[in-house]
């Protein structure tokens, strides 16, 4: 007879960098992990298949960008799991050029603002049968460098940069977010926060990624691996209650968000958007 585990985590971006790092230190520690990733785990990678096998590794294929896909993945997940103790809203990773999504908003705003805010909401109801009912969305340094933030341009920018254009603005705008959204969720007994995982070298052969070119040769220098940014997600996942519900962690302390006052716009935005197109929409 199987024995439960202790806790359940979803993690988006399962198979690659800091998630795929969460993912084997979660399993390894006795945890069941259910993984919504786009495409799928290496197959060589036996230990990851070993709990595959034991059913303690449970994974849901969903684009997160297209959200005909991710409603079907989270309907099969709401129809096949019981609890999940912890949301890591970990997925997307910086784009080379100014991409749109099926919707026809930018790429990171889609994967990385909005898709973390659909996958809560939708989730709630798992989350509250959880134990630890907490929601850690990944955010990054990149956004203390984020010089204006304009909610009505970020499903649409006007320009691109690389890494601190629309990849900054959009991490931000997810920690805002949840910022706002932190006491009526608290309310309910949920915990939001988002976290810096710091620098990772995260960079993959072949990988075509938004960094600039002299960022490159420092992530291979200098950069930690993603073991780094993996502690520092799971830390705030069982240690970050100790902090103010919506808190947002940089080194694993509370620090203050750029353009908080713009955080009531950017909730009202993801949240009209699901409400809009996603919410009470039946998968095709």
């Amino acid at each position: 007879m199987k024995t439960q585990a202790k806790y359940t985590a979803l993690i988006t971006g399962a198979n690659s960098g800091i998630g795929l790092v969460l993912t084997r230190m979660l399993l390894e520690r006795g945890w069941d992990v259910i993984a919504l990733i786009r495409s799928s785990f290496q197959r060589d990678d036996s230990r990851v298949r070993e709990f595959q096998q034991q059913g303690r590794l449970r994974v849901y294929q969903g684009d997160l960008s297209d959200f005909t896909s991710l409603r079907q993945a989270l309907d099969v997940i709401k129809s096949s799991e019981v609890r999940i103790d912890v949301l890591f809203n970990n997925a997307g990773g910086s784009f080379p050029e100014l991409l749109f999504s099926k919707q026809g908003r930018e790429l990171h705003f889609e994967t990385q603002t909005l898709a973390p805010y659909v996958i809560y909401t939708e989730l709630l109801e798992l989350l509250l049968a959880g134990d630890l009912k907490t929601v850690i969305g990944t955010s990054s340094a990149a956004i203390n460098y984020v010089k204006r933030l304009n909610p009505e341009k970020l499903e649409h920018p006007d320009t691109f940069k690389k890494l601190l254009g629309p990849y900054a603005d959009s991490k931000l705008a997810h920690s805002l977010w949840i910022k706002e959204a932190a006491p009526s969720a608290f309310a309910q007994g949920i915990r939001l926060q988002s976290v810096d995982p710091g620098p990772n070298n995260t960079m993959r052969p072949g990988n075509r990624s938004g960094l600039p070119f002299y960022v490159k040769p420092l992530m291979k220098l200098f950069f930690p691996g993603p073991e780094h940014g993996a502690s520092l997600l799971y830390e705030a996942a069982v240690s970050g209650s100790q902090y103010p519900p919506g808190s947002y962690l940089h080194k694993g302390k509370p620090v203050k968000l750029p353009f908080e006052d713009r955080g009531p716009a950017v909730l009202k935005l993801v949240k009209s958007v699901y409400e809009r197109e996603f919410a009470g929409v039946e998968a095709k």
